[in-house]
């Protein structure tokens, strides 16, 4: 029986360093299960044997020193069952992976997106509003979360082959060594090569805003559909918002893959690694610049003003820099910020308590 459930635990993605962890963590007196959806701090709970509606114990709430310690869709946790098909959860094991963005609305805090991720699917569709600069900003979080990025080009139904050989070259100057899938969910153009980049027991994400096919598009690859999606509204010609939460599939072949609510902004949050390894070609004649904290705008001896004024450099990319590289730095400073404030009040209530104890 318990070889049982750890084969069936592995299918999901289990790990013997998750075992380790958890062992570590002395939570062996617990069941441990995937966490596959979350609906507003309530979460559905995946186990080898069943499926339970869980909430987080008043502890594990108290001690979060932030949003981002709370569970996630792809998270590992520790739970315990009160009543059939209910569960509280006890502890989140370590993450191996995380994609997060700048929160909305919130300074100097992140977002989730998605954990313990092998590969990232960035959905792009063709037919309206293409942009790799938004192509560009997603690779930025995937790369800073060390997860392999896969670009998809879908809707190509809905253009000739030549406008789709003209997109692909676009990208391919600006973007180099991803690989870019053309999908039709439509005419399934595409989905079986798709198919052939998810393997058993991984687990993948679709990246991309509303309305560029990502619910239908795993409809197909579930084969099924059980995902609610909406047609293109015809005033806008953008795709309704449906997905409203993020939610864990395990697809016919074992992959699993997550949807996610479209994003309307990809937030940059603290991403040095991520922007460094996006702007490759950019950062590596940042290194060559006389001054080592060189603004890439006015200095003398600057490689990269060099390179863009040789054209070596496409204007459109080096703009995206730019604006991602200030979007950075402006969350950093935000984040310093909220810091200090989270410090000073944290003081104010330790002197408010001591002065209590003395009363």
């Amino acid at each position: 029986m318990l070889k049982e459930i750890k084969m069936e635990l592995a299918k999901l993605g289990y790990t013997t360093t998750l075992e380790d962890n958890r062992k570590a963590q002395g939570l062996e007196h617990f069941s441990v299960g995937r966490v596959i959806a979350e609906y507003k701090e309530r979460y559905i709970v995946r186990t080898a044997q069943e499926e339970y509606e869980a909430e987080i114990i008043g502890n594990f709430r108290y001690t979060a020193q932030s949003r981002s310690d709370f569970p996630a869709v792809g998270d590992w946790v520790a739970i315990s069952e009160y009543e059939r098909g209910k569960a509280f959860i006890h502890a989140l094991l370590p993450r191996k992976s995380v994609i997060e963005r700048k929160s909305v609305g919130k300074r100097g805090e992140k977002q989730i997106i998605a954990s313990n991720i092998d590969k990232a699917f960035i959905v792009q569709a063709v037919d309206r509003d293409f942009s790799i600069n938004r192509i560009e900003r997603y690779l930025v979080i995937c790369y800073e979360a060390n997860i392999e990025p896969i670009i998809v080009l879908n809707k190509v139904d809905l253009i000739d082959d030549s406008i789709a050989r003209e997109l692909v070259e676009k990208l391919t100057q600006r973007i180099k060594d991803v690989p870019i899938c053309l999908t039709s969910n439509k005419s399934l153009e595409g989905v079986e090569v798709l198919q052939k980049h998810i393997e058993p027991s991984k687990t993948y994400c679709l990246l991309g805003s509303s309305g560029v096919g990502k619910t239908t598009l795993l409809n197909t690859l579930l084969k099924s559909e059980t995902l609610r999606t909406d047609n293109i509204s015809l005033a806008s010609n953008r795709g309704k918002h449906t997905t409203t939460h993020r939610a864990l599939k395990v697809l016919e072949n074992g992959g699993m893959i997550i949807d996610n609510p479209g994003m309307r902004e990809v937030g940059i949050a603290t991403s040095d690694k991520g922007v460094a390894a996006t702007f490759e070609s950019i950062n590596a004649l940042a290194a060559q610049c006389k001054y080592s904290d060189c603004t890439h705008t006015v200095e003398p001896g600057c490689a990269v003003l060099l390179a863009l004024s040789n054209n070596e450099i496409e204007p459109a990319l080096f703009e995206n820099y730019k604006k991602v590289l200030k979007e950075q730095q402006h969350f950093e400073s935000t984040l310093h910020e909220k810091n200090k404030k989270d410090k000073a009040l944290s003081k104010r209530i330790k002197r408010y308590k001591e002065m209590k104890k003395k009363k």
